[in-house]
């Protein structure tokens, strides 16, 4: 998935669904991480983009929170 493609769908999620998502790179991260630590790991690149996805949800979701204050 591109990176535009990949935003235009965070963009459209709830902020529960987004912390769902979140929650699962987060796992995904830890996973990669582990098997970067046992030398298993065949694509040292995955770590770099699961960080950037990761930072990509955080941006959307603070934004939305942001909105929903700024509303109020």
């Amino acid at each position: 998935m591109k990176v535009k493609e990949f935003k235009i769908k965070l963009n459209e999620m709830t902020p529960l669904e987004l912390r769902e998502k979140l929650n699962q790179n987060k796992e995904e991260l830890f996973n990669y991480r582990f098997q970067l630590a046992t030398g298993h790991l065949e694509d040292y690149s995955k770590i770099r983009q699961i960080k950037k996805h990761i930072a990509r949800i955080n941006t959307v979701l603070k934004q939305k929170e942001y909105n929903q204050a700024e509303k109020k």
